[in-house]
């Protein structure tokens, strides 16, 4: 299913639905962020998605990495909440989602890069290569903020 994402567009969609989703940042020992091109719109993204019914939250960020990165990690803390009503995604099914993701931090556990059907790409990237890679404002910002290592999570 194509996304579209309108990040602070005044032409931007109406949303109607909120969906709790995560996002997972997670750092290897050379301080490198796993990072996955999504097959929905290209861009690179730390992996992410939608909680399914009978799941934590925390369980979902597990999944989530795995399923998209082939990686299996363990949640050990908030990076931050991502609540922007300027940031809404309209999908080819009719849904336009506002933007509603915890960002969890997590550790480096297992398991080699590995695309999947929703990352046609899956890489560790230091920080000194971000600016040369196409990234969303929106989740640049929390990995932004994953690489501060903030005492308390970002809410907004």
């Amino acid at each position: 299913m194509a996304r579209t994402e309108y990040y602070n567009d005044p032409q931007a969609p109406k949303p109607n639905s909120i969906v709790p989703a995560v996002t997972v940042f997670v750092l290897d020992g050379q301080d490198r962020v796993l990072l996955i091109r999504r097959t929905d719109n290209g861009l690179w993204a730390i992996p992410g998605g939608a909680q399914d019914f009978g799941e934590y939250i925390a369980e979902t960020a597990v999944r989530e990495a795995k399923e998209e990165s082939g990686i299996d990690v363990e949640v050990i803390g908030i990076v931050g909440i991502y609540t922007d009503p300027k940031h809404v995604m309209a999908y080819s099914d009719g849904e336009v989602r506002q933007q509603f993701s915890i960002c969890f931090r997590a550790r480096y556990l297992a398991g080699s890069p590995t695309p999947s059907s929703e990352s046609s790409e899956v890489r560790w990237a230091s920080q000194a290569e971000l600016e040369a890679l196409p990234i969303h404002p929106s989740m640049r910002l929390r990995i932004d903020h994953g690489y501060e290592h903030r005492g308390a999570p970002y809410i907004g």
